[in-house]
Order: C-alpha cells, then sequence, then structure tokens
C-alpha cells in the first residue's frame, strides 16, 4: 500500500526522485520513485546499520543478480543498482498488482482454478531460477505479485546458487517459519526441492486463507514443518493430495517444478481469465493509482498533523480490458491508461456510496474520524493500548497512532511478535532477542519506536523460547524455556529487578496461549484450560478445564470480560466464571432455539462485553443479547431483523451504541441502540469489499473512539 514519505525520507536516491513509501521492514524500505523522464519505478533500500556490513553489501548484490536472473516475465524487470552506493539500493519496475497475502486477505481465499493456473506460472518462475543454479529460499504470499498478466516473484534477499553457504552462518536459519522446508528449518542445504516445498505451502495459504502449518512463535512453527503433518483440510480434494506430495518431509519425495506443473495442470487461457473479479479490481485500482497524486511528506514528529480520510475506489473493468490496460501501462501510456482505468464515476454511477462514509439515519454515526495502515502484508496485527497511543505489532514492525487522531508516532521495525511486546501503565515494553541465548527486556519510545537502554536480562535456551504473558501494575510477566526448565518469571518494570520465578510443569502450545490482567491477576488461556495466576508472587490461585465442545471463547483473539467477581466467556454457552474458585456460576443459552441450521457442536456466543452489570454478547443466527452480569438472567435481545453477523469477531461498546461486525465484508461496524434494542446505523469499509479476517473493534473511552482493525488496516468512528 502507498503511504506518505517520512519526515526524514531523502528527496531522492540515485537519478530518482522518491514520491511515496510502498512498505518497510526489518531490513530497508521500499520507495514509489520517478526517473527524470516520468518512468515509475519501486526502489528498494536497506537500513544504514545493514549498508555498513560488508557480508549484507555482498547479499544485496547478489539478490539483483537474481533478480535479473528470473528476467521480467517472472519478476520485477531489473532497471538500475547501486550496491556501492552509502545507501545500497535497487530500482526495479514497479509491478501493477498486490501481494498475494493481501489479495487473499482483502479479496478473500481464491478458487481451485485460480490456484493451479497460479501454482503452475510460479513452477515456470522457480524453473527459470533453478535451472541457473539459483534457488529462492524465501518463497511467501507477500513475495508473489498478482498482474493481470501474470504472477511476478519478488524479494531475492536471501536467494543463492545451490551449495552455496559462504554468506549462511553457521546455526543459523534464513526465511521465514510458516514457508521452510524442513531441511531449512535445521540450518540444512535449501536445494531446489526447498522451493517446492514453500511453493506447495504457498497454494494451500491461497486456496484456505491459513499456511498448513498454522501461525504463532518461530520456535513453534519449526517444529511444526520438522515433525507434524500439514493442515489441509480448507484445500479443495482435487487439490490435496498434489500439494501433500509438495509437502513431504523427504525432499526426495517431492516432485520438481516441472511434474508439479503437470500435476496442476492449469486449464490454459490468459491468467486474468482465472482470476476473480475482486482481484481484478484491486490491480485495476493500483494500476490507476500510480498515475494520482500522492501524499503529501508527513511532517517532523512535533509538528501538527491532521490526517485525511482519503476515499479510494476499486474500479470493476473485465479481464480484456484488463490486460489491455497491462500492456499499455507497461510501455508507459499514462493517457491510455487514464481512459482504459477510468472506473464508473466517469460515466456518473456511483457518485453518492462514498466508501467510507458510514450509512446512516439522520442524526445517526458521524463520519469515519481517520483511517490507517499498520503494515506491509495481510498478515493479522494484534493491538495494544498505552496512555493515548496505539500500538499495533504485524509483519511490517511495531507502528504507533495517536488514538483520537489517527496521527503517526513512531514504528520499530525490529518488533514483528505480540508475545515479544508488553504495555504496563502508560509504558511499553519489549523483548529483544537479537542474542541467540539471553533476552533483554527494553522500554520503547512512544515517539520514535526506538529500543531504550535494557531494564533486565533472562537467559533462555533459544531465540524465541520466550514470550511476554503480560503486564499487571509493575509487574512484566514472562513464560519461556530457561536452563532449568520452563518458568514463569516476573520482573519489575521500574527497577528491572526479578519479584518472583515458580517452575511450570506444562508449557503448553504457544499458538493457544492468551492472557488478560484483571485487578492483581492474570488470566491465563491455554486450549480447554483458564488458569488465575496471582502477578504477586506467580501463585497459580486456580485452574478450571472448560469442556472442548464450550472452548472456543479461549481461542487466542477471543476476549474475555469481567466483572468484580466474575470471568464471562462466550462459547457454546454464554458462562460466567467465579473468580474466587474458577468455578461456573451460571451459564445461559442451553435450549435456546437457533433455527434451522443449528449446529449442537458449535460455537454459539461471540466475545462477551460487560458494562454497569449487563454482559452483553452477540447469539450465533440471531443477534445480540443482554443478561443480567449477576444470575445470567436474559433482560432483553435484540429486535426487529437482525443482521448476518460475523458473531465471532471481537465487538465493543460506548454509552449509546453497541458496535457489532456484520457477516458482510464490505461493512465493519453495525451500532445496536442500547435504548431500541435495534440497529441504528451500519459503517462501511474505508477500502471497500476486502475479505479475510475477522474485525476487531476496541472501544476508547478516553479518546472517545471506536477503533476497528482488520488484517493490517485500521480505521476509527466517533465513540458513543
Amino acid at each position: 500500500m502507498v503511504s506518505p514519505l517520512a519526515h526524514d525520507d531523502p528527496q531522492a536516491i540515485g537519478p530518482y526522485t522518491l514520491v511515496a513509501r510502498l512498505g518497510s521492514g526489518g531490513m530497508g524500505t521500499v520507495y514509489l520513485g520517478r526517473s527524470a523522464k516520468g518512468r515509475t519505478v519501486a526502489l528498494k533500500t536497506v537500513h544504514e546499520h545493514f549498508a555498513a556490513q560488508t557480508e549484507f553489501r555482498t547479499r544485496f548484490r547478489l539478490e539483483a543478480d537474481a533478480a535479473r536472473i528470473i528476467g521480467g516475465q517472472y519478476g520485477a524487470e531489473v532497471i538500475d543498482a547501486d550496491s556501492l552506493a552509502p545507501t545500497p539500493w535497487l530500482a526495479t519496475e514497479y509491478v501493477l498488482g498486490p501481494p498475494l497475502d493481501e489479495a487473499v486477505v482483502f479479496c478473500g481465499v481464491l478458487p481451485e482454478s485460480a490456484a493451479r493456473v497460479l501454482g503452475a506460472a510460479l513452477c515456470d518462475a522457480l524453473a527459470q531460477l533453478h535451472r541457473s543454479g539459483v534457488v529462492h529460499r524465501d518463497l511467501k504470499p507477500s513475495n508473489i505479485l498478482l498482474t493481470a498478466l501474470g504472477p511476478k516473484v519478488i524479494d531475492f534477499g536471501i536467494a543463492r546458487a545451490a551449495g552455496d553457504d559462504r554468506l549462511t552462518r553457521t546455526g543459523s536459519t534464513a526465511g521465514t517459519p510458516a514457508y521452510m522446508s524442513p531441511e531449512q528449518a535445521i540450518g540444512g542445504e535449501h536445494t531446489a526441492a526447498g522451493d517446492v516445498f514453500a511453493l506447495s505451502a504457498v497454494l494451500a495459504f491461497t486456496v484456505s486463507g491459513s499456511p498448513p502449518f498454522g501461525s504463532g512463535q518461530p520456535a513453534d512453527l519449526l517444529y511444526r514443518v520438522r515433525y507434524a503433518d500439514p493442515d489441509l483440510s480448507g484445500v479443495p480434494d482435487g487439490l490435496r493430495p498434489v500439494l501433500a506430495r509438495g509437502l513431504a518431509k523427504d525432499p526426495e519425495q517431492r516432485p520438481d517444478t516441472t511434474e508439479l506443473r503437470t500435476l496442476l495442470h492449469d486449464g490454459g487461457g490468459d491468467f486474468a481469465e482465472h482470476l476473480p473479479d475482486t482481484v481484478l479490481a484491486e490491480i485495476a485500482r493500483r494500476a490507476a493509482a500510480v498515475w494520482q497524486p500522492q501524499p503529501p511528506r508527513q511532517p517532523a514528529p512535533d509538528a501538527h498533523l491532521t490526517t485525511s480520510a482519503a476515499d479510494p475506489r476499486r474500479p470493476r473493468i473485465g479481464r480484456r480490458k484488463l490486460l489491455a490496460a497491462g500492456a499499455v501501462l507497461a510501455a508507459g501510456g499514462a493517457a491510455g491508461a487514464a481512459y482504459w482505468l477510468r472506473d464508473d464515476r466517469a460515466s456518473g454511477r456511483g457518485n453518492d456510496d462514498r466508501a467510507g462514509a458510514p450509512r446512516r439515519s439522520p442524526g445517526g454515526a458521524s463520519r469515519m474520524s481517520w483511517k490507517a495502515s499498520v503494515g506491509d502484508s495481510g498478515q493479522e496485527a494484534d493491538l495494544f493500548t498505552v496512555g493515548d497511543s496505539l500500538a499495533f505489532v504485524s509483519e511490517g514492525g511495531l507502528h504507533f497512532l495517536d488514538a483520537r487522531t489517527g496521527k503517526r508516532r513512531g514504528v520499530n521495525e525490529q518488533i514483528i511478535s505480540s508475545d515479544a511486546v508488553a504495555s504496563g501503565g502508560r509504558g511499553l515494553f519489549a523483548l529483544d532477542d537479537t542474542d541467540f541465548e539471553t533476552a533483554r527486556i527494553v522500554p520503547v519510545n512512544l515517539t520514535t519506536g526506538a529500543f531504550g537502554t535494557p531494564i533486565a536480562e533472562v537467559r533462555h535456551i533459544a531465540a524465541g523460547d520466550l514470550r511476554f504473558l503480560g503486564a499487571v501494575g509493575r509487574s512484566l510477566v514472562l513464560e519461556g524455556e530457561t536452563r532449568d526448565g520452563w518458568q514463569r518469571i516476573a520482573v519489575n518494570s521500574r527497577t528491572g529487578k526479578e519479584m518472583w520465578r515458580r517452575p511450570m510443569s506444562d508449557s503448553g502450545n504457544a499458538a493457544d496461549i492468551m492472557a488478560t490482567p484483571t485487578g492483581s491477576s492474570l488470566i491465563r488461556s491455554d486450549g480447554e484450560r483458564v488458569s488465575l495466576i496471582d502477578a504477586r508472587d506467580g501463585t497459580t490461585r486456580w485452574t478450571t478445564k472448560i469442556p472442548k465442545k464450550m472452548s472456543g471463547g479461549l481461542s487466542p483473539g477471543a476476549r474475555h470480560s469481567f466483572s468484580a467477581d466474575h470471568l464471562f466467556i462466550g462459547t457454546w454457552e454464554l458462562l460466567a466464571l467465579r473468580l474466587s474458585d474458577g468455578e461456573v456460576a451460571w451459564s445461559f443459552g442451553k435450549g435456546r432455539e437457533f433455527g434451522a441450521s443449528y449446529e449442537p457442536g458449535a460455537q454459539h456466543y461471540g466475545p462477551p462485553v460487560v458494562k454497569d452489570g449487563v454482559v452483553y454478547a452477540m447469539e450465533r443466527l440471531k443477534g445480540l443479547v443482554a443478561v443480567d452480569a449477576g444470575s445470567g438472567r436474559l433482560l432483553w435481545e435484540e429486535k426487529g431483523d437482525s443482521l448476518d453477523y460475523d458473531f465471532s469477531a471481537t465487538p465493543a461498546i460506548g454509552d449509546r451504541y453497541f458496535y457489532a461486525s456484520p457477516d458482510n465484508d464490505s461493512q465493519w461496524i453495525a451500532a445496536i441502540d442500547l435504548r431500541t434494542h435495534r440497529v441504528a446505523w451500519t459503517f462501511a469499509s474505508p477500502w471497500g469489499d476486502v475479505g479475510g479476517l475477522s474485525p476487531t473493534i476496541t472501544a476508547l473511552p478516553k479518546a472517545r473512539r471506536a477503533v476497528v482493525m482488520r488484517a493490517t488496516s485500521v480505521c476509527a468512528v466517533p465513540l458513543e
């Protein structure tokens, strides 16, 4: 996604004037640039501290060489490069299309036919590399761009000649854990067969929306890649055996790119003919956006900034028209492209459909307050609140925004895991585990994103084995594998002094763990278990096992709510557990009518919210219910014809409205009036029909904002 230049970004790099940012990560920044003759390019640069390393400059030069090998048909054509400049840079064509991960998140999973033609084209791209003796080593959805003419593979930062280990440090692994081959995960040689493994994992994500080995901490992912069977339950039946072969643990059992292409049998025809209309519209929107005025450079951090509520549209055009537009743009024909890519507004249609404005009855909701992007890929971001700042963790790093205005405050590109972050009071702390066996707990500057002076060090077995559980008052609680086994540790956030240390009998599955502070304690859930941990001394006060059919409310991302006496969980029923002993105080929902499509084993209640002695939760197939927090007695339920809701999405509540998420990819909020018990208004996505992950809505009473987030896109409306 295009974003404004930062105040300290250079005016130009080499002969190219910088226009906007395309993305930024832990290694460097990619800019949108233009030559003196108007040619648009993508300019990749590296961070200053990497530029000082001879080894990294060599990697950068090899990346340019690999990009030249794959060529303009299967990759972004290399236009120019300078690996010897003070800041090394690489200029390639600006590819007119979204990364595959964003396409899946925003437009939905691809149908089997589209995945087959995509996979066949990627087999051709990898074969081009392999014939030259080069392996990619980091094939993943964000490194594949979808264009009208076919996919293009990018980012060869760790590509190398097969068998060449000179640029791989002993004992290290390079790549993305969710898409690594088993041999790569243990630091072994990654051959062409490893690229086939990664491609098979990419295609599984393309049709199911999830990597075949799940998500979570790198250490857990690497373990699953090496030892667990891939989860292909979401893959269409016809494609499942093909991908299962590509994901074989033994490299010798995998097909090569030629055989895999045959197994995929793409069906022929133009690539665009197989893509869904939503993806074609996104390609067209990005193509048109190249010639639109770019956002102004961001002011310095101490300058006043008023955010813009821009209104990007997604033009709908036919496949043949899109192919013609791609040819025009590839030739640099701006005027021709403007004709081919004009949308319905040029003919007078759709002028009143203002994306981003709440659709409301008179006197309803006000307009959107702000919107922003907090990452470079479709991976879902995690939200933390720190004073009047919002902190979002995604693959693009840790981003800080002002909760009221949306103003960007800072970014730290080293932090890409929410388990490495804890917010306590008005401070934010991170785990800096660049040292393999020692993690440093560091404060994070909310203005610049920079790490402060470490307050403590914790020795552990390996990087990734230590994680924050949460923060309660001055206690920063961590869990990890130390030389003395798995332990839970608390460190004082002011002094850095270790407060207590407790052994853990079972570490649990990191992907299932979630913790929420309440009073002086932490509620920790792990699969079917929920426990109350006293943050003052580390004692586990109680542990309760929730029946498997009812444990959906304990899954990561499902928010629990608390009163002074109870923990509320939305599961197969709506449950209240006593905080004193973990026993069930009451349950609600047994015997309720759910209509013809009722499923006895399904989760029926979404994440609950409690306010003023009332528990609110979305009920599957029905709508909002309000029950008494003390007794579980039904007080009222939504009136009228309820919308279809994404009842599992995280809701929020204000003084006047309950904010729920419609089960509609183009609408993100439905405001239910707490007095009339009816839907008062709905809020349309400012990005159009994006699909993908469920929205998360967070109420920020001090900032008077309701913040809604989907993947790495976030916006806010006034909280009422």
